[in-house]
């Protein structure tokens, strides 16, 4: 075993711990370094390194503005955090380096507690009122408290900005929506694609509730997301299904995605965006032929993958999913939107094909191509899958990088 980080002691913060560095920290541990993560969701399953839960200090106050509830909710988690940070001074333990995620608020008192300790930052979003994820789509056109609250939302990664030693974000296209004076302190560094995982398999097969075995010879088409909501182009995709499904008696469409909102505004009241969407279209839909799987363990998601003819990738310029490189890395066909975050991973006609984000018919043109022409879509397959080893692997290129990172700030 390693030792290089013998002796070193690092901190991770994430409320949702691992999310981000659920290979880092166990990493470093295992190179000898003395690590701890705080976190302050319920800790499941046997955690990768030794794993504390800092109690909420309070909740929102009933006078409080609804515009101050965002910043209130980072400012409950970083007083929550010191609370558990304090005791481990007193105790005498003190990080060398703290790795966190910025956004969330609970590295709020880092530099008072341990002033010391480098820092060691994760940024994953900065939000902007026009030009970008929230007015981008017409049919939902953002209120005027909306583009206040996307402005609001920017005081926390301003002042984290001044706060981190380095920075780190995961894509260029999330790098670039920071402002330009900041850039110089933010290193693009992906989180990794576990490319020995995610690996093509011809001879997948997958069995549906309803006791249907599909195989790659079936015309198999895949809708991936954690919910299903206009941000990922549900509404989209639903919208093609008809004519998709008129033109190709066989083909299956398996959808995988909560009926809760990760990103956006919220469904009609009593109803969700996956809901609201089926019921459009509903009549036209062979019930048989449409799977709605909700949320399913990463196994089956990787079994989908790998089954997938097509698999269809839409976004807004937001975030980009690591399902999509992780179907990539699975060698999936696919057919994604023609927006900034998915442009930075593929080239159309070369590693997948990309349409008009709202332009319907041409997505159901290019689904038919992948479905109808596997023949021709074996050398995108084979390059989607290159893409991700060669720009995005865990073990060779994104996990040796972090780790360089690290080095270089504990000196």
């Amino acid at each position: 075993m390693s030792t290089r980080f013998a002796r070193h002691r690092v901190l991770f913060m994430h409320p949702n711990f691992p999310g981000q560095f659920r290979h880092l920290a166990p990493a470093l541990r295992e190179q000898g370094a003395d690590v701890r993560a705080l976190t302050l969701s319920e800790i499941s399953g046997n955690p990768t390194v030794p794993t504390t839960r800092a109690p909420l200090a309070r909740g929102h106050s009933p006078e409080l503005d609804p515009l101050l509830q965002q910043l209130d909710s980072k400012l409950i988690r970083g007083c929550s955090a010191m609370q558990v940070l304090r005791q481990w001074r007193d105790e005498g333990w003190a990080p060398e380096l703290v790795i966190g995620h910025t956004g969330w608020g609970d590295m709020l008192g880092l530099k008072e507690i341990f002033p010391q300790a480098k820092v060691l930052g994760w940024f994953e979003f900065y939000y902007h009122s026009t030009g970008l994820d929230l007015d981008f789509d017409p049919e939902f056109p953002p209120s005027e408290e909306a583009r206040l609250k996307a402005r609001l939302k920017n005081i926390w990664p301003l002042w984290m900005l001044e706060q981190v030693d380095q920075g780190v974000c995961p894509t260029h296209f999330q790098r670039d929506v920071h402002p330009t004076p900041y850039h110089t302190q933010l290193e693009v560094v992906h989180e990794g694609i576990d490319t020995q995982r995610f690996v093509p398999k011809e001879s997948i097969q997958v069995t549906l509730g309803e006791g249907l075995t599909l195989t790659r010879e079936d015309e198999v088409i895949t809708f991936v997301n954690r919910d299903l909501e206009p941000y990922r182009g549900y509404h989209v995709f639903m919208r093609a299904l008809p004519a998709l499904l008129a033109r190709h008696p066989k083909a299956h469409v398996i959808i995988v995605g909560g009926d809760k909102v990760s990103y956006g505004a919220a469904a009609p009241e009593g109803s969700s965006w996956k809901q609201v969407f089926l019921d459009e279209v509903r009549q036209q839909l062979d019930p048989r032929r449409v799977h709605f799987l909700g949320k399913v363990p990463h196994s089956t998601l990787t079994g989908l993958m790998q089954l997938s003819r097509a698999h269809v990738y839409l976004t807004y310029p937001f975030v980009l999913s690591w399902s999509l490189l992780e179907a990539m890395s699975c060698a999936a066909p696919v057919i994604g939107s023609d927006t900034a975050p998915v442009r930075e991973v593929i080239t159309h006609g070369k590693n997948g094909l990309l349409v008009d984000f709202f332009d319907t018919q041409a997505l159901v043109e290019q689904i038919s191509y992948a479905l109808s022409h596997p023949d021709a879509m074996q050398p995108l397959r084979d390059k989607a899958r290159a893409t991700v080893i060669e720009r995005y692997d865990l073990h060779s290129r994104c996990l040796p990088r972090q780790l360089e990172l690290v080095g270089s700030l504990l000196g």
